[in-house]
């Protein structure tokens, strides 16, 4: 809708700057049906139809609103919707429709008016239905009452014209102009209204228009006349008499005094009030209800006391007018004292079985009255056994009649009754509870003579099954039941190892599951017994059936699985349709509907050739064999039972499709071999998965432990503050020993703190010392000097000095042990160098005390190959002692008997301090010859006798 008004809008602005403009006007009645001729526009402009369609003639209004249509092909001008002047302009006139008539190509605007013209549709109206006024009888001639005008929505002369009103003997009317044109009707009082003449007035306002024809509207007002207060109230009665029997109760009624009142409304209300001239006791003793003119008793009256009462009663309305009257009230004697009860001993229970005659209650009775007033007689209201007898006139005993039953009725109310001779005559009674003590005298009664139950086999032990119920007539412990099971045998075992029952409330449980192949029912008794003493009992005979449940699948009789042998049916290749190959007989232990079996095929090598019966398993041939079918036929029955959920078995039928046995036992000769193939396949996978599983983890614990073990080993050798320093006392001795070595050398070994934690070992071996190593603590040494060399080879940069090259003994001069002495097995353990030079460098400091420090410059460690050179030394020398024998010496080595250095530690070995000598400088450093890279230690498998040019 905003596009339509924008491009209208535009198209409008356009039309205004570039098209001439024409203009039109036309004038109809308004409520003109739909469809109605308004005019010819395109005769009216001169203009031609064709114009209209090739122009797109069209309407526009300003508001949007489409009450005029325009045909094109006719030209006319035509009613969309029908008109209502009074909606479109309400009382403006004229009113008119301004619409603009479009055309394009070229564009053109023209303007057509629409005036509508008022016609008499509308009749004159009031705002209100009617019109309510009440005035008083009092009112003066000339008294206006405003009534307002009626409403016309037409105009000009079909709008309101006059107004009428009837009757007009006591009211006429006057109109009033007001600024907008309009006119207000007023109501004037010709004369005074009697309202004991007439009460109310009904008038006629009647309103009319000028149209033709003329219409009207009409209104109703009612008039009510209003009473003013001009009579007093006036009394039925001047004298009013009552009589009142004594000790009435208080707010009795006595008598009802009534006024009336000629006048009408508030002034007719009579208000009714005791004289202020009475005594006060006498104006206590009695109301009167100021409304109702009621007169109530107050107090109580006592005949012995006043027997006779007047009272003066005025009535007043609401103008103050009153009136008075007389109200005389005779008292009258009467059997006003009713017997008083009251109870001198009483039993609140009794035994029962208690001997007739028992006495349970004694009372007094006693009436205030004289005379046959005042004798009295009491009974017992109700039919129960118990009885009251008199002793005196005033004295009364309650006692039993009968012997008691408390399962009969466990307590009474005795209600007592005394009534005295008057006329009438007054009663007063008194209630006695009695409640019956309990006996046990009744025992347990079951709810059943038998009880019978079911349970589904497989139960979980411990569900209860049912309850047993028994009650007792007997009250509190009497009644207090307990339930027990009697002893018996179930096929042999205890009753209670198959059920148990509460002993409180009495559910029978199941102490087991219950098989319904072994047990199908079975019977036991359950006792109730009570509380009393002595305690009375009852018992009951239960029986338990076992309801069947599926839980048994089929078993297959034939044909019989064998797990060794292979047994086949034989079918010949001639055999016809429906030929019976064999038949599957399986049996179910279930019962019912979970016994029906079914059977099914459900694998087989040609479907098309066999079908198995649903009912009897029959296996039979669907159609004619032929020689493409192969000989080996192998068949899976399903057979399933009707339980829910079901259960099935399968087996498995070898069928032979041959004419001769040989041919049938080439074909089944591997159906063993296969059938175990199967059965051991699940199980060897299992076995490997477990195994692989358990090598892998072995293996990586394995593994873990060594490297631990390898790391604690490296800490304990590597990380150590202190040197390993050997040291070598020479002592000299004379031993036994035979041969070319006639001397024995001793070496005595200082180690850090930390070397305990080696495998080191000494040994004597043909008196001569020995420096024996364990071989796991050789490797570990091995081992150990690698990794001090690469750790060595990484800090040297920063923490060694640059190596000596001054320092350098060929290998055949490198110090040892001198003379004839044999080493067997020598491992070194070389110490890094930051950690042998803790202290101070022998080369900045000196020796330390009790060492005779070289002259010469201070050795830098042995490089790999030294150390390995060395370690290839001592075994030859080892080997070549235990080979050659006496014959081989290391006589060829120069003698360092004084002081030794250990290459890579800070020790010196010296003499025994009785033979120290002043050391000697070190002999120049010569040019070292280049070194061989030794050989690999031999193993024992690969160890083979050395050559002389191995030796050397």
């Amino acid at each position: 809708m905003p596009d339509a008004m924008i491009q209208h809008s535009v198209l409008f602005l356009t039309l205004l700057i570039h098209i001439a403009r024409g203009q039109v006007s036309y004038s109809i009645p308004e409520e003109m049906a739909k469809g109605s001729m308004v005019g010819n526009i395109a005769q009216d402009l001169g203009l031609d139809l064709q114009r209209l369609k090739s122009g797109k003639a069209r309407l526009f209004a300003r508001d949007n609103t489409e009450y005029i249509e325009l045909n094109r092909n006719t030209g006319l001008l035509l009613i969309r919707e029908k008109m209502d002047r009074e909606s479109l302009c309400a009382k403006t006139t004229p009113c008119a429709l301004h619409l603009q008539m479009i055309l394009d190509n070229p564009m053109e605007l023209y303007t057509i008016t629409i005036e509508i013209t008022d016609i008499n549709d509308n009749a004159p109206s009031f705002q209100k239905k009617d019109f309510r006024f009440e005035i008083s009888e009092s009112a003066v001639a000339g008294a206006g009452f405003m009534l307002g005008g009626a409403f016309d929505p037409d105009v000009g002369t079909n709008g309101l014209q006059s107004y009428s009103l009837k009757p007009t003997d006591k009211f006429r009317l006057e109109l009033h102009s007001q600024e907008d044109g309009s006119k207000n009707v007023e109501m004037i009082l010709q004369r005074p209204l009697d309202r004991e003449t007439q009460s109310s007035f009904t008038l006629l306002l009647e309103a009319f228009d000028g149209g033709d024809p003329v219409l009207s509207g009409t209104v109703q007002i009612h008039i009510t006349v209003l009473d003013i207060n001009d009579n007093a109230p006036v009394f039925a009665q001047r004298v009013y008499k009552t009589t009142i029997t004594e000790n009435a109760l208080k707010d009795t009624v006595l008598t009802v005094v009534s006024a009336s009142d000629a006048d009408e409304g508030s002034n007719s209300v009579v208000t009714y009030y005791i004289s202020d001239t009475m005594a006060s006791n006498v104006a206590d003793m009695f109301l009167v209800n100021a409304k109702t003119g009621e007169l109530i008793l107050n107090g109580l009256v006592d005949y012995e006391k006043v027997s006779h009462y007047e009272l003066n009663i005025q009535a007043k309305d609401q103008g103050g007018l009153s009136n008075a009257c007389k109200v005389i009230i005779d008292v009258l004697d009467i059997n006003d004292n009713s017997p008083n009860i009251q109870i001198l001993s009483s039993s609140h229970s009794v035994t029962e079985g208690s001997k007739s005659g028992t006495v349970v209650a004694m009372l007094n009775v006693d009436d205030l009255d004289s005379g046959v007033n005042g004798q009295v007689r009491c009974f017992i209201s109700e039919d129960i056994p118990f009885a009251i007898t008199s002793q005196s006139s005033s004295f009364f005993s309650v006692q039993t009649e009968q012997e008691l039953d408390r399962e009969r009725e466990s307590e009474y109310n005795i209600s007592v009754i005394c009534t005295d001779e008057g006329v009438p005559a007054l009663s007063s009674s008194v209630s006695l509870r009695v409640q019956i003590s309990d006996v046990n005298d009744n025992a347990p009664v079951f709810e059943k003579t038998n009880y019978e139950a079911c349970v589904v086999e497989n139960n979980t032990p411990g569900v209860s099954i049912f309850s047993v119920k028994a009650s007792d007539a007997d009250w509190n412990q009497n009644a207090r039941v307990s339930y027990i099971l009697e002893d018996s045998t179930v096929n042999g075992v205890s009753v209670s190892s198959y059920v148990s029952v509460q002993p409180d409330s009495g559910v029978i449980t199941a102490m087991r599951s219950f098989d319904y192949e072994t047990l199908k029912h079975f019977h036991f008794r359950v006792k109730a017994q009570d509380g009393g003493s002595p305690p009375l009992s009852s018992n009951v005979t239960v029986k338990i059936t076992i309801q069947d449940q599926n839980d048994n699948a089929p078993q297959v009789l034939y044909p019989v699985q064998t797990g060794g042998s292979v047994v086949a049916e034989i079918v010949p290749r001639a055999a016809d349709v429906g030929y019976l190959v064999t038949k599957v007989v399986a049996v179910d232990v279930d019962s019912g509907q979970n016994a029906w079996l079914s059977y099914k095929l459900q694998k087989a090598t040609d479907r098309a050739l066999f079908e198995v019966g649903l009912q009897n398993g029959e296996i039979r041939t669907v159609r004619q064999v032929t020689d493409k079918d192969a000989v080996k036929q192998k068949l899976t029955v399903v057979v399933e039972d009707n339980g829910q959920p079901s259960r099935s078995a399968v087996v498995s039928i070898n069928v032979a499709v041959a004419d001769s046995f040989p041919e049938v036992l080439s074909e089944f000769t591997d159906f063993t071999h296969e059938k175990q193939y199967n059965d051991n396949l699940t199980f060897y996978l299992v076995l490997a998965l477990a195994a692989v599983s358990f090598l892998f983890i072995t293996c990586v614990v394995v593994i873990i432990s060594v490297k631990i073990y390898r790391w604690r080993q490296s800490r304990f050798l590597f990380q150590s503050n202190l040197p390993v320093i050997p040291y070598y006392p020479p002592h000299y001795a004379d031993t036994g020993v035979t041969g070319t070595l006639p001397h024995g050398y001793n070496y005595e070994v200082c180690m850090t703190t930390d070397s305990r934690k080696s495998d080191c070992k000494f040994s004597t071996l043909g008196g001569q010392s020995v420096l024996v190593v364990d071989p796991s603590f050789t490797e570990t040494m091995q081992h150990t000097i690698k990794k001090n060399n690469s750790i060595d080879g990484l800090g040297s940069t920063e923490l060694q000095k640059p190596p000596n090259s001054d320092w350098r003994f060929p290998p055949n001069q490198r110090p040892g042990p001198s003379g004839q002495h044999r080493f067997h097995t020598l491992q070194q353990r070389w110490t890094p160098y930051e950690k042998s030079r803790a202290g101070v460098r022998p080369d900045e400091a000196g020796a330390g005390a009790g060492v005779i420090a070289g002259t010469g410059p201070w050795p830098n460690p042995p490089t790999e190959a030294e150390q390995l050179q060395a370690l290839m030394a001592a075994a030859n020398a080892s080997e070549a002692t235990a080979t050659l024998g006496p014959r081989y010496n290391l006589q060829y080595g120069p003698e360092y008997r004084q002081n030794v250095y250990i290459p890579g530690s800070t020790a010196t070995l010296t003499a025994n301090p009785q033979q120290q000598v002043p050391q000697q400088a070190l002999p120049p450093p010569q040019a070292l010859p280049p070194a061989e890279v030794p050989k690999a230690a031999q193993t024992p498998a690969s160890k083979k006798k050395p050559t002389k040019k191995d030796k050397k």
